[in-house]
């Protein structure tokens, strides 16, 4: 483990003390592939499984195994018109687990979310049995302000290259507080306690995971 390694897992250490007081359950993994084991021990076979978009969990390996596994998948990716994407969205609320990331956590163990469509953070708040967050140490911020601060500046600009959004942030390369037609930034949410203890679920890699 490296010295960047070894503080993360220093600092996870005090937010996983305030997660608990939260009502939230945080864990620490030294790499991916022990993260993405550690995840898939917990969730029962047959479970019903959506995720929310993130490249957080597609580079810790997560879905490719969730995909080979014997699970029952909501995949809104799947839909090939409105209708049934917006029927799959509605299913994703009653899932037993629900795959997400988190744009930043903080020291004293806030999650710090932005959203485009809502989808996400909706399910993050209500609905799903279980939720799950794979977490890499460049999401670590000191308090809320900072986690805005990184969303806005460090991960919703290489996220509108990605999705080839036309936002002033795919220009800039930083938020321009916009409100175009294309904005991501619709939803902001605090997530400072689970009202149902133990449903939130973080697992933080110490390794760069996503945005």
């Amino acid at each position: 483990m490296t010295h960047k390694q070894a503080a993360f897992q220093t600092a996870t250490g005090t937010i996983i003390r305030n997660l608990e007081q939260r009502g939230m359950e945080g864990y620490f993994f030294e790499d991916r592939a022990s993260c993405v084991d550690a995840i898939l021990a917990s969730i029962p076979e047959n479970s019903t499984i959506s995720w929310g978009g993130s490249e957080s969990i597609k580079e810790s390996g997560l879905m490719d195994r969730i995909r080979n596994g014997n699970y029952r998948l909501i995949d809104r990716f799947s839909a090939s018109t409105p209708e049934e994407s917006r029927k799959l969205y509605a299913q994703a609320v009653l899932s037993d687990y629900y795959l997400m990331s988190s744009n930043a956590v903080t020291l004293t163990g806030e999650l710090v979310n932005i959203d485009g469509t809502g989808n996400r953070v909706a399910c993050l708040i209500h609905g799903p049995q279980n939720v799950v967050l794979v977490v890499g140490m460049n999401k670590i911020v000191t308090d809320i302000a900072a986690g805005l601060e990184r969303v806005r500046n460090f991960a919703s600009p290489p996220n509108a290259k990605r999705l080839n959004r036309q936002t002033p942030c795919n220009a800039a390369g930083y938020c321009n507080d916009c409100l175009s037609p294309d904005c991501m930034c619709n939803q902001i949410v605090i997530t400072r306690r689970s009202g149902i203890k133990g449903r939130i679920k973080v697992y933080f890699v110490a390794e760069e995971l996503g945005y």
